[in-house]
């Protein structure tokens, strides 16, 4: 091997290769002829034709091939640019008889995976790069298309996803998605199961009524189902029907989303704002107008103006003030230490709103009362149940970047990825990496 292969060779990184010749090409395919030190053309395309110096493996088992078969087509893959330049590696394969399997295929190339025509380090490098930017970006960045980044990510993600350690799945989140007004789906909603302990989400299915959640319970093991701590979800009753009907999940708790028990408060202090101000008198609707967020933020988030104007909206109403006041008293205990703290404050509110002729007031106190046992099981677990609504910020975020998703399971992949953020470190962008490169062959034939 020359001087020049052999710094080839290295710069390619792949042990028993090297690299047996280099040239250019146009866009036409022709080679491009360099003498007396001309330099190719930007945009020429860099030709790496390699051949192996070990013995061939099998792409299946990665046992040793014992007998060549035939000599296939050249084939051409993609490789990150170098120096300016598109690259593709260049090689004819083999077909080989294993001596492990005792089967007859094709031998393994270390750059790339089967059925796939660019390189584990160019799809890692897509990958990375589409994390922060859209799919249609990177394609012109790298002068792809944008399918062939799609499935080029899609790969990566797959393979850093068969490569992390499980999590037990203790904590379950269960939330249902509204798809939009454009989509064409058969179904408006898709159901999104997630683990509460790192936010991540475990599986999507499309509907959200007691069939759909239980078509995913159907699919675990009596293990998994034994693991199971909690499902926590919102007070949508056929969710928790399909956690109830199964028998092996008999020990599992319910519990609510406090996000979702604050709004049901909030739309009985909304409902007292209509009557208030908008029912009452064009005066009073002119006062009112502007107010609705302002009455459902919390107190201590608002500003000393705000609190002034918030007092003096409150001022003209005793039952909007007292509405206001449950609903921030709710507020507080939901974050109750213990249970016989929230049992107490929450018994309090019952008794506040039992008495009350107001219908949202009532319609208030029938929901608590009906998910009593459910609410209160927030202080046995103290669930981080936020994640559950971090997970469609993000679902939100990714859609908004990409103009929309008609794969779901690439979706999946992509929030995992984005929740997981293994590139917020340098040692994970380095891990995220190394997973383009193969393991280094136990020995050399």
């Amino acid at each position: 091997m020359g001087q020049r292969s052999r710094i080839f060779a290295q710069v390619l990184g792949f042990e028993g290769w090297r690299v047996c010749e280099t040239f250019f090409e146009d866009g036409n395919g022709a080679r491009i002829a360099l003498s007396g030190g001309r330099m190719p053309p930007p945009g020429a395309l860099m030709v790496l034709r390699v051949e192996r110096r070990w013995a061939a493996r099998c792409s299946y088992c990665d046992g040793i091939g014992s007998k060549r078969h035939e000599q296939l087509e050249t084939r051409r893959w993609r490789e990150l640019p170098w120096g300016g330049h598109p690259t593709v590696i260049e090689y004819a394969p083999w077909r080989i008889k294993c001596r492990r399997c005792d089967a007859h295929r094709v031998e393994h190339v270390p750059w790339a995976a089967p059925f796939q025509r660019q390189t584990r380090r160019l799809q890692q490098n897509l990958a990375l790069q589409a994390a922060s930017m859209p799919v249609m970006h990177v394609a012109a960045l790298f002068g792809l298309s944008w399918a062939t980044v799609r499935r080029a990510e899609g790969a990566a993600l797959a393979r850093w996803d068969a490569t992390r350690e499980p999590v037990p799945l203790r904590y379950v989140g269960v939330d249902e998605k509204w798809l939009g007004r454009r989509h064409r789906l058969k179904d408006d909603f898709v159901t999104i199961v997630s683990n509460l302990e790192n936010g991540e989400p475990v599986w999507i299915g499309y509907g959200r009524g007691q069939e759909t959640l239980a078509a995913w319970i159907a699919t675990l093991s009596p293990e998994q189902k034994a693991q199971i701590q909690l499902f926590a979800m919102d007070m949508y009753d056929p969710f928790r029907l399909a956690v109830r009907e199964d028998p092996k999940l008999a020990h599992a708790a319910i519990v609510h989303d406090p996000f979702h028990i604050i709004k049901r408060a909030g739309e009985a202090v909304d409902e007292m704002r209509r009557q208030v101000f908008f029912r009452a008198s064009p005066r009073l609707r002119k006062i009112g107008r502007g107010s609705r967020w302002l009455l459902l933020r919390a107190w201590e988030r608002c500003s000393p103006e705000e609190q002034q104007h918030l007092q003096h909206l409150l001022a003209y109403n005793y039952l909007l003030a007292r509405t206001y006041q449950i609903k921030e008293e709710l507020r507080e205990v939901l974050h109750a230490p213990d249970r016989a703290s929230m049992k107490l404050g929450l018994d309090r509110i019952l008794r506040r709103t039992q008495t009350r002729k107001h219908a949202p007031l009532r319609k208030l106190h029938d929901s608590l009362v009906d998910h009593y046992d459910r609410i209160l099981a927030l202080a046995d677990f103290c669930p981080p149940t936020g994640r559950i609504e971090a997970l469609n910020n993000n679902w939100e975020t990714l859609v908004r970047r990409a103009r929309g998703y008609r794969d779901h399971s690439y979706l999946l992949l992509k929030l995992r990825f984005m929740i997981a953020n293994p590139i917020r470190a340098e040692r994970g962008v380095a891990r995220f990496l190394a997973l383009g490169l193969p393991p280094a062959l136990p020995h050399a034939a």
